[in-house]
């Protein structure tokens, strides 16, 4: 099958408008610098570019080609070398389907196949028709649960049941109480202009400066706020059979599918202000990627915000585990984080002592020295909000105060249960135990852990969870002979 016609004309004018402005201001930019190259020169270029990239979307066109079998997508591509692509259809995590603007004014949709090979695309076809993006999307879910005979293609798609609507409220919160990493970038615009006009008038004061940074964190935050409403407007998620859909977005519109036998880790993730007001986030982590780190950009979340009971009950619908008595970390550890943070505070009164040295704008800068005093109520609280709990058929694990997270691993999908000590925990006779599934992107990263644990216990803690993980899967290994013989027919029938 071809892409569709209008995905020619549509790549071409974008492609042509990006060659176009990199020549023409590059250009421009270099006549004055050289005297051989004038305007004539440039619109010259400019229209031999613009004409290489239409020639080359449209071979691209001619020879990009993609059929879906019964076990595979094969694609065939490539303008000057051909490449040849079978992806077997067991391997896909998650189809997902972006739209903007235009392609939805023209009918188009840009499909993404994620697998559990890490956090790359393996495969997009941009752009396919809205409808036929939505068929390959269902086709793709189907076939790999096997259902490939004439009849059962013929039946209806189930009723989707709605597990999740983002209101309107929750919409205004998550995007007032969220910070959005992409726009600090910003910061070197404001703060130059900030700067500018602080310098005409007059100098920049303390008063100034402290204002300054006043304007720029507001600047910050309704940034912020603007591309997470954008991101999560008209959220929806519902369940299909096994699998999970969703649907966000205002400007780029995201429709992507969670296979419910592919969710690798349940996250509840909890700010202060969220907990002040009862609320709670939940993302899923497929093989290969976690929340944010994949190909979609955080599609992965099931719920952006909600009652904190809602989310709860949306994960005990989508894994039935125990609810928790976390184990907290021994009461010594109260003490290193205490001195961990009082080091903090050390450290950034030495910055600014520096800072007042080369510049002399900060008068008092020794007042940061008084928050010292908040270092053992610090302490106390990070103490207060990690623990863990091993259930009957999950491990759940929770971290962090600013931002607490709680994560629910059932014992079958762990990979390696490693024992970590730093030379800072053997001092204080600690360990983490780090809980790896398929999603993790690492000992250092978005992992289920059990932190500051015992040593002792710590060890106790890994051979359980072995244990555990074990007789699960001769649990599961049991259940799925079982289920094969019951439906193979007897030599009878």
């Amino acid at each position: 099958m071809k892409l569709h016609p209008l995905s020619l004309p549509y790549r071409a004018v974008t492609r042509s408008v990006s060659v176009g402005s990199t020549l023409l201001f590059g250009g421009l930019a270099l006549a004055g610098a050289v005297e051989s190259l004038t305007v004539v020169t440039v619109v010259v270029l400019v229209a031999v570019g613009l004409s290489l990239a239409v020639g080359w979307e449209y071979a691209y066109y001619r020879r990009f080609e993609y059929v879906l079998t019964a076990n595979s997508l094969d694609i065939d591509s490539g303008v000057v070398s051909r490449r040849r692509r079978e992806i077997p259809l067991r391997r896909v995590q998650n189809v997902d389907i972006r739209r903007n603007v235009v392609q939805r004014a023209l009918g188009l949709a840009a499909v993404s196949l994620e697998t559990a090979g890490g956090g790359d695309t393996e495969a997009s076809l941009r752009f396919v028709s809205d409808e036929e993006a939505r068929r390959l999307q269902r086709e793709i879910q189907r076939r790999k649960r096997g259902a490939v005979a004439d009849e059962e293609s013929e039946r209806p798609e189930p009723e989707a049941d709605l597990l999740y609507g983002i209101s309107s409220t929750e919409l205004l919160v998550l995007s007032a109480i969220s910070l959005e990493p992409r726009v600090f970038g910003l910061v070197f615009l404001v703060v130059p202009l900030l700067t500018d006009a602080a310098n005409s008038l007059g100098g920049l004061t303390l008063l100034v400066g402290l204002a300054q940074l006043a304007v720029s964190a507001l600047v910050l935050w309704v940034a912020s706020a603007m591309v997470t409403f954008a991101r999560y407007y008209d959220f929806r998620l519902t369940r299909v059979d096994d699998e999970l859909r969703y649907e966000r977005g205002l400007l780029q519109r995201y429709d992507g599918s969670i296979p419910l036998d592919k969710i690798q880790t349940l996250t509840l993730r909890e700010n202060p202000l969220m907990r002040l007001a009862g609320y709670a986030t939940l993302s899923v982590e497929t093989a290969g990627y976690a929340p944010g780190q994949g190909p979609s950009g955080g599609s992965e979340a099931a719920v952006p915000l909600a009652v904190r009971g809602r989310v709860l009950a949306l994960a005990h619908s989508i894994e039935s585990f125990d609810d928790p008595t976390f184990e907290r970390p021994p009461g010594r550890t109260r003490r290193r984080y205490a001195v961990r943070y009082a080091l903090v505070v050390g450290g950034l009164t030495a910055l600014a002592y520096g800072f007042d040295r080369f510049t002399g704008l900060l008068d008092f800068w020794y007042a940061l020295l008084a928050l010292v005093v908040l270092a053992p109520v610090a302490g106390h609280y990070q103490w207060k909000h990690r623990g863990y709990f091993v259930g009957d058929d999950h491990v759940q694990t929770r971290n962090g105060f600013w931002r607490r997270t709680t994560h629910v691993v059932p014992y079958y999908r762990v990979q390696t249960v490693v024992q970590r000590e730093t030379i800072f925990q053997r001092r204080w006779r600690l360990a983490t135990l780090v809980v790896d599934t398929a999603s993790s992107v690492g000992l250092g990263g978005q992992d289920a852990r059990a932190a500051d644990v015992d040593e002792g216990d710590a060890s106790d803690l890994r051979e359980l969870v072995a244990r555990r993980l074990g007789r699960q899967v001769r649990r599961r290994k049991a259940r799925f002979r079982r289920r094969n013989s019951e439906s193979k027919p007897s030599r009878r029938e």
